[in-house]
């Protein structure tokens, strides 16, 4: 999701070092990493696989899983080490879970991208009409200093909160002025750890509509649809989701993409039952790996505010090979059918207003900078040319605060899923080291 919480959690976790002893690094002892002998996708993806064993006996995360994808071939998966730093966690493996984050907004984007199919939104279409709210919006003219402003020319539409060209922002990138107002209206759609949700839980809206009628209430930082601005967009679409499609947010997602993918660990809130699969998410305190949510612990254990479109869930490797495998189909998967193919490539699209760019982001927000051409689709990014030796014209996907990745080339009929939990996701170079490993793993498989 974020520089984020990255930010934020770093100094929670700061916080906490100092009245505990110092934690060295995981370094992983032999009962951590089967040998690579005795997994069958070793033999698979040796590069891949390699790369991931390296990962864990260097100590630079406790645990990894990969599910990567060729065409309709089974999905493999590629996994090292435990879901924690303690010798007696569970094995990491495709059905342990892990906090997604900001891959929660593709989600919500195909969400959106489905009622739009069925005539219930239109790409261009004013959200004022499900909140009256935002019909007069006011731009700050100086928002890290002032809020004072003048009247937006132009309404926010659904293709504005899809691509973040709504003009507004996020606690974890506004600053003076905008982020003082953002925090005194609670807009704080994300859970990091129990500490911190009893403080933001205190001031955020309880319901989705809240949430959207306070947003209303902010100035924007730009005139809509005219400078691509990481925020809360997709946060606001699923209060807009819930208003257009007559039904609970979350219950619409379930309703219409997992339950007929058969994505049976996905999360808004983690369920008892689940909790022994949780990872535990940690944070660097410069070199030290500290535990931020106990898996055992964990704030995803409560039932949030309300259902977060930008950062709400909590998912398997295995579900999440799932959703992007759909959309590699452009919109189906074993024989059910999502959305139409038109609607899938429209999705995967560059939605982007005329004459808005988008140039990339920090790692820790969930995105990427690629040495390429990018758009922006329904919630993730697009590659509007091939990168050499990496993804292909057409790839669109998305990342993690904490480290997760996702990308599908459906021209290429290739996917990618990486779970990790640990903050700042750019700790490690994994968004450049694990893509090439895996085009050598590739390239041997095609060359066979």
């Amino acid at each position: 999701m974020k520089r984020l919480i990255a930010t934020t959690c770093l100094i929670a976790v700061s916080a906490a070092a100092w009245g505990q002893a110092q934690r060295k690094p995981a370094v992983a002892t032999p009962a951590m990493i089967e040998p690579m002998t005795a997994r069958p996708q070793a033999r698979l993806l040796p590069t891949t696989q390699a790369l991931f064993d390296a990962y864990v006996r260097d100590g630079k995360m406790p645990g990894i899983v990969g599910a990567f994808g060729v065409g309709d071939r089974p999905t493999m998966f590629v996994s090292a080490g435990r879901i924690a730093d303690d010798a007696l966690a569970a094995p990491a493996g495709p059905d342990s879970l892990w906090r997604v984050y900001s891959m929660t907004k593709p989600i919500t984007g195909m969400a959106a991208m489905i009622l739009v199919e069925e005539g219930k939104l239109r790409l261009d279409q004013p959200i004022s009409d499900f909140f009256p709210g935002f019909r007069t919006m006011t731009v700050a003219s100086s928002p890290e200093t002032s809020l004072a402003g003048v009247p937006a020319k132009a309404p926010i539409t659904v293709r504005n909160l899809l691509t973040h060209t709504a003009g507004l922002s996020y606690n974890i990138n506004a600053k003076g002025a905008m982020l003082k107002e953002y925090e005194r209206l609670g807009l704080l759609p994300a859970a990091v750890n129990s500490q911190m949700e009893a403080q933001m839980r205190a001031v955020r809206p309880s319901t989705l509509a809240e949430f959207a009628e306070r947003v209303a209430k902010a100035p924007l930082i730009a005139e809509p649809g005219t400078k691509w601005s990481y925020s809360i967009g997709l946060d606001v679409m699923g209060a807009v989701i819930e208003k257009a499609s007559g039904m609970p947010f979350d219950t619409f997602v379930q309703t219409r993409i997992f339950a007929p993918l058969k994505m049976t660990s996905s999360y808004w809130t983690v369920p008892a039952s689940a909790a022994n699969r949780l990872a535990t998410n940690y944070a660097f305190v410069g070199e030290t790996l500290t535990p931020v949510d106990p898996g055992a612990t964990s704030v995803w254990l409560q039932k949030p505010s309300f259902p977060y479109g930008g950062a709400g869930l909590v998912m398997s490797a295995r579900d999440y090979d799932r959703f992007l495998h759909m959309l590699q189909n452009y919109g189906s998967l074993d024989g059910v059918t999502i959305m139409k193919p038109e609607t899938a490539r429209l999705a995967m699209s560059n939605l982007l207003p005329n004459g808005v760019t988008f140039g990339g982001v920090a790692a820790g927000t969930g995105g990427t900078n690629a040495a390429v051409p990018m758009g922006f689709g329904a919630g993730g990014s697009v590659y509007l040319a091939d990168k050499p030796n990496g993804p292909g014209k057409g790839t669109y996907g998305w990342g993690g605060a904490a480290g997760t990745i996702a990308f599908v080339d459906p021209g290429r009929q290739t996917r990618g899923t990486i779970m990790v939990n640990y903050f700042p996701a750019e700790k490690w170079p994994t968004r450049a080291e694990i893509p090439a490993a895996l085009a050598q793993d590739v390239a041997r498989m095609r060359a066979r």
